[in-house]
């Protein structure tokens, strides 16, 4: 089976130079893709972003660690809550404006890519819906 069919070249792209990395990445879109569901993918030079109507998640290489406690190999998950969540495995959490929290997670194993992690990017992507309907 081609693990990258339906992914497009900018995604592709965006690992050039990360190559080790692709594997995470490619775990953590199969996941999301059949788990939530993302209208769009969309690459460009920073990150790649997943989003309905609206970005609900984006993969990047933000060191959101020091250099010696980060693994050789990550990405980093970056999505947005209405509340800090607390949790070890949230690396970096800003609170962008009142009332929205954005958090960063380094993801070093496909391992870490499991059903606590896509519920946060679930509700990310609920929330960021359910936003958006109340302020039309």
């Amino acid at each position: 089976m081609d693990e990258t069919r339906g992914m497009s070249l900018d995604e592709m792209m965006f690992f050039e130079g990360k190559r080790a990395a692709f594997s995470l990445y490619e775990a953590l879109r199969s996941a999301v893709l059949t788990q939530i569901g993302a209208q769009r993918i969309e690459a460009r030079k920073t990150q790649i972003s997943f989003k309905n109507d609206h970005l609900f998640a984006a993969v990047s290489f933000l060191p959101v660690r020091r250099a010696a406690e980060r693994p050789p190999v990550f990405i980093t998950l970056t999505f947005g809550l209405g509340y800090r969540l607390d949790s070890p495995r949230v690396d970096a959490a800003v609170e962008a404006r009142p009332g929205r929290w954005t958090h960063h997670v380094l993801i070093g194993d496909a391992a870490q890519i499991d059903a606590e992690l896509l519920g946060w990017i679930a509700e990310s992507a609920r929330d960021v819906t359910a936003r958006v309907s109340r302020s039309r």
